[in-house]
């Protein structure tokens, strides 16, 4: 057995007339629950068919017992002395409001209070009146675990559905979409259409903020969303709509860097789109303050990806640069001429209008380029592999760090 829960220590205990009456009423508890649950019915009907008649009863019977038990200052058995989180913890998981259950819960106090001065003699009513804080206070603290139960467990099954999430959407990664259970499987635990139009976004870990951010706006406008961790990246998928449009998720990730890969049919098709916007964000300049578009990274995307052999492909193309006849100041001159041709139209009045050259300037530039490495940036073919080769240039080295 239980003591009574305390009272205010503040406050004088209840007086042995009150603690009579109260006791009293104790033999009387199927009466109080049908004035409860006609003073209840309008607030418990928009729930009614979420907790069965028999639960909703017993859990009655057992909150006006622990009430009158505490008011009376009787000991309260275990299982009574548990009803608020029960109580608390089952109405959670039926998915009642708390507003309507606290509602309901406070009810308790008119029923109580109805009862006493029912019982009480005309010349107990002035002590009565005096007590009524206790039965207020009995009636709060049940109140209260009830809240603080509700609370506890909703918090504790957001956690379980977050890691819920994050186990299917790591599933479907997995899965490469080529298990169509899985696609499906994941699409109703996401939330998303199988059959949907995706965007994928990516950024470190560092700013993934920004992503978090983006997606608690675009969750609140009721757009399908899972963003989580993949690997060291932070990664957002969100299902496309009317309103929901890539130009509305590149505006959400304004000032974050981030890499955003084209949009997708399909869920199945979300695991590489993922896998691509990884790649994007990750190829972005240290000083990156806004989302890059796959489209505008390819070059930098495909040089990072190939690893060794991009730089290979550098020392290759470019190593005729790093021959010690030629200095410094004239590699970096020629390098400085051929990037900004390739970066702009391909015009040789341009380059040289850009450089402050003058035309016939560039066009020795190449030549002596041509000379030392074998390719002729004027030469589509070799101007592409000069390009990828000058990007792979700017890509640290496999365990180099540099």
């Amino acid at each position: 057995m239980h003591s009574a829960r305390g009272q205010d220590p503040t406050l004088p205990a209840p007086s042995a007339r009150i603690a009579e009456l109260a006791g009293q009423c104790l033999d009387n508890i199927d009466g109080l629950i049908g004035d409860w649950l006609d003073m209840v019915r309008p607030v418990r009907s928009s729930y009614a068919d979420r907790v069965p008649d028999t639960q909703f009863r017993d859990s009655a019977w057992q909150a006006f017992e622990l009430l009158l038990r505490t008011v009376a200052q009787l000991p309260v058995p275990p299982h009574i002395a548990d009803v608020s989180r029960r109580v608390g913890e089952d109405r959670a998981l039926q998915g009642v409001p708390l507003d309507s259950l606290l509602d309901a819960a406070r009810l308790d106090f008119r029923v109580v209070w109805a009862a006493l001065v029912k019982r009480a003699d005309p010349g107990d009513m002035t002590e009565l009146v005096g007590s009524a804080y206790h039965v207020w206070e009995a009636v709060e603290g049940h109140v209260t675990g009830i809240m603080t139960a509700y609370q506890r467990t909703v918090l504790e099954m957001g956690r379980r559905e977050a890691d819920e999430r994050r186990m299917w959407f790591a599933r479907l990664l997995e899965s490469e979409g080529r298990n169509p259970t899985v696609v499906r499987d994941a699409g109703l635990a996401l939330g998303f259409a199988a059959d949907g139009r995706f965007l994928c976004a990516a950024s470190s870990a560092a700013a993934g903020p920004g992503l978090h951010q983006a997606a608690v706006a675009l969750r609140a406008a009721g757009a399908p969303v899972q963003q989580q961790m993949v690997g060291g990246d932070a990664v957002l998928v969100v299902q496309l709509g009317r309103q929901t449009t890539p130009e509305r998720v590149g505006e959400l990730l304004a000032g974050s860097p981030s890499g955003i890969a084209p949009p997708v049919a399909g869920l199945a098709g979300v695991p590489r789109s993922t896998g691509l916007a990884v790649a994007t964000a990750q190829v972005l300049p240290p000083d990156a303050d806004a989302p890059r578009l796959l489209e505008d990274c390819w070059l930098d995307v495909l040089a990072h990806r190939a690893g060794d052999f991009a730089h290979d492909l550098a020392d290759d193309v470019l190593g005729g640069l790093d021959d010690p006849a030629v200095s410094r100041a004239e590699a970096d001159r020629l390098l400085e001429t051929v990037r900004t041709h390739l970066e702009g139209s391909g015009s040789i009045a341009e380059t040289a209008e850009a450089l402050y050259c003058h035309r016939n300037t560039i066009q020795h530039r190449f030549t002596r380029f041509h000379t030392l490495t074998g390719r002729d940036p004027r030469r589509p073919t070799d101007a592409a592999l000069i390009t990828l080769a000058l990007r792979a240039r700017r890509t640290p080295r496999a365990g180099s760090g540099t």
